[in-house]
């Protein structure tokens, strides 16, 4: 039937009288993060709070108008400069099509879901296409999905891996086995003709079609990784095991070392380990550079890594678990320790593009609310004893002591009616010190020292002053100190600790001060990221925000045998935040260092000690004041304590049984509260009064051995 123009018009303008339909949640946070924008700016920009931005992109809540057509305005400006992968853009202008030299033959598309078939080793001929003379195009391998291998459901995968970047269409990373199949992400396997190192990198550069994008608009892309099985690294010429267990790295003189240094490339300073990177200066904006990690060499440790290892996983698991990882955090670049440190540089990029009015020239600029490309000296009691800012300068002031909970009740403080009670329950924060992260204020810039200053709550630094008048139920360990004990006298506090003592209704009267004038929240974008893995990855393994108290304990209990290669990426993920929150404070290594000598870790811009110190600090406040309202609500006084643990006497191994819950049944806010989210409490188990009492009695940590399994929960988790 005909319509008339008058009623098409008004159908247009029906259409464009409805409510702007905004982008998923996701894409609304993907969009932010990639326009370089942060939370606080935006909510700034919309005149809300961060909280509210928070909800849009989380999908608690939804903006109303005016606001609604503020903010699809600023969605649709960022869509159309940073698309989604896979979205319609612009035709590129034709390319001759890279030949498929090397590579074997594409499967045909499978009928199901082409992303989550795991592959097996396959075997197919080899399939060589000779190249036009002089041709001076990208040679990429063309990758394929494996045929025959186990299916996503067999391996308990549930979820696809995010879309590829096209310049990357191979993925981040691949696992490499002796017979030159390289395994991908998603299915994807490659063939690699490589016999030598110098030909592996310079094909993983040129053919693989592997890397990430950049996590920040000024920052730079992930460099490809290629992980090499027992075999692989056998092929390529290397030792099965690495003679120098303290250096761990082949000596200058070995034959792969100077094959590398013959064909001009370059190893960093860490040398050819467990994770060597290779690079030669880049070429305007491409990088040259390619990490490599030796599985038989214990490039992925089985504390952080637990069963990635190839007695327990084939190539195409490992490849799989890493892949999650990357897509999720970041390409691993070494230990989960490097790998969290190095996450922070690439959310906040220390430099941006600044352009030089006087010569129209584009140059590098400090990027605001990074920590710059030097770094920033330590006030002397912030620093290690032998720094050299406190050797050269004969600083005996003392230093903060912000060290993470390790206190154990007095067993004569233990009443009789406790000591009657059957069973010792720990409860296990999730994530606790990510959870202390967020919105966390630290110090960008240089300390500046005052003496007798007022005391500022949002000042961030270090502070001295005498907390030992502060009278506090001994059932409960003291806030102000690692092991739980009242102070004695003047210390060094971090700025959370001294609120905390105002909190309590105790006057703090401060007598130095080392202050830093610039601040921001710095680990914002670092604390957003990994707690979205963190609780995409628990979510895979069964475990989301939406079920019971009931269904969540029983989901937890059983949530690691769901699917173990996403237990691991979970274990790497908690690694990943204790590890790169102790590499802000790593010391010196190697028997040859002398006191005052600099050492390379203090040399990055994320050596920042004041940083761990208010993350610590904010962690070990935030379980004390759980503990008093625990006490307060339930009378309940804890055995022993952690930063993230703490072991109850109970009547019954069920936190239903002794939380605090109203009425109506909903969790009394304070205390704690059991959930997957950071910050939220889980079982972490459950023992008998008189094991609890036995290792009270002994000077042992209940809360570091409640699994007992042998677990050690300090020395397991720990920095």
């Amino acid at each position: 039937m005909g319509l008339s123009e008058e009623e098409l018009l008004a159908a247009a303008d029906e259409l464009l009288a409805e409510a702007p339909q905004l982008p998923s949640p996701a894409e609304r946070a993907r969009l932010r993060e990639a326009a370089g924008i942060t939370q606080a700016r935006l909510a700034a920009a919309l005149k809300t709070t961060t909280q509210t931005i928070k909800n849009y992109e989380n999908g608690r809540s939804e903006p109303r108008s005016p606001r609604l057509e503020a903010y699809q305005r600023i969605l649709n400006g960022w869509a159309a400069k940073h698309p989604a992968h896979g979205a319609p853009q612009a035709a590129p202008a034709p390319q001759p099509q890279a030949p498929t030299a090397f590579t074997r033959p594409v499967a045909p598309a499978p009928q199901t879901d082409p992303v989550t078939p795991m592959p097996a080793r396959a075997t197919a001929h080899t399939t060589e296409h000779p190249t036009e003379p002089g041709s001076e195009r990208r040679h990429l391998a063309a990758p394929r999905l494996a045929t025959g291998g186990r299916t996503g459901e067999e391996t308990g995968g549930k979820t696809a891996p995010a879309a590829l970047d096209p310049r990357f269409p191979a993925g981040p990373l691949a696992v490499l086995d002796g017979d030159g199949t390289a395994y991908g992400i998603g299915g994807i396997v490659l063939d690699c003709p490589a016999t030598t190192i110098v030909e592996l990198v310079e094909w993983t550069l040129t053919r693989s079609g592997l890397g990430a994008a950049k996590l920040h608009r000024y920052g730079t892309d992930s460099d490809p990784l290629v992980v090499l099985t027992a075999a692989a690294a056998a092929k390529f010429g290397l030792p099965e095991r690495l003679e120098d267990r303290r250096g761990l790295r082949l000596p200058q003189d070995h034959p792969v070392v100077a094959q590398v240094t013959k064909a001009k490339w370059q190893l960093t300073q860490r040398g050819f380990g467990p994770w060597p990177r290779i690079y030669r200066k880049a070429q305007g904006r491409d990088r040259q550079c390619v990490q490599l990690a030796i599985l038989p060499w214990d490039a992925l440790d089985s504390r952080s890594w637990p069963g990635v290892n190839e007695a327990e996983m084939h190539p195409a698991d490992i490849a799989r678990v890493l892949g999650v990882y990357a897509q999720r955090v970041i390409t691993p670049r070494g230990s989960t320790a490097v790998s969290g440190l190095e996450l922070m540089t690439a959310l906040r990029p220390p430099t941006r593009p600044v352009r030089d009015e006087e010569t129209g020239n584009w140059t590098r600029g400090h990027h605001a609310g990074s920590l710059g490309t030097d770094p920033l000296p330590p006030a002397p009691p912030e620093a290690r004893p032998e720094h050299p800012v406190v050797v050269h300068t004969g600083w005996t002031g003392g230093f903060v002591n912000e060290e993470a909970y390790q206190w154990v009740r007095d067993i004569d403080l233990l009443t009789g009616e406790e000591a009657a009670l059957p069973y010792a329950v720990g409860l296990d924060l999730n994530t606790a010190f990510l959870a202390s992260t967020a919105r966390l204020t630290v110090g960008l810039s240089e300390p500046d020292h005052f003496v007798r200053p007022r005391f500022y709550p949002k000042a961030t630094g270090s502070w001295l002053v005498d907390l030992s008048h502060v009278e506090l139920d001994p059932r409960l360990p003291s806030p102000f100190t690692p092991t739980g004990r009242r102070p004695t006298g003047p210390a060094w506090y971090q700025t959370h600790t001294v609120v905390y003592a105002q909190e309590l209704g105790y006057d703090v009267d401060i007598l130095e001060a080392y202050l830093r004038r610039e601040t921001g929240a710095y680990l914002d974008p670092w604390h957003d990221r990994l707690k979205a893995a963190y609780a995409q990855t628990l979510a895979d393994l069964g475990v989301t925000p939406d079920l019971t108290d009931e269904a969540f304990l029983a989901a937890m209990e059983v949530h690691k045998q769901v699917d173990p290669a996403m237990a691991a990426v979970l274990t790497a993920i908690k690694a990943t935040v204790k590890g790169g929150i102790g590499k802000l404070f790593e010391g010196p290594q190697g028997a040859g260092y002398k006191d005052g000598e600099e050492w390379p870790a203090m040399k990055r811009p994320t050596w920042a000690p004041w940083i761990r110190n208010a993350i610590i600090a904010k962690t070990r406040v935030n379980m004390h004041r759980k503990l008093t309202n625990m006490a307060k609500f339930t009378g309940m006084y804890p055995l022993a304590v952690l930063s993230d643990c703490v072991v109850y006497p109970t009547a019954s191994t069920n936190p239903l049984d002794f939380l605090p819950y109203t009425e109506s049944g909903k969790p009394i806010p304070g205390a704690f509260r059991l959930g997957p989210t950071p910050g939220r409490a889980k079982l972490e188990g459950a023992q008998s009064m008189t094991w609890a009492v036995d290792l009270m009695e002994q000077g042992y940590n209940p809360a570091r051995h409640i699994k007992g399994d042998g677990h050690d929960a300090v020395m397991d988790e720990g920095e």
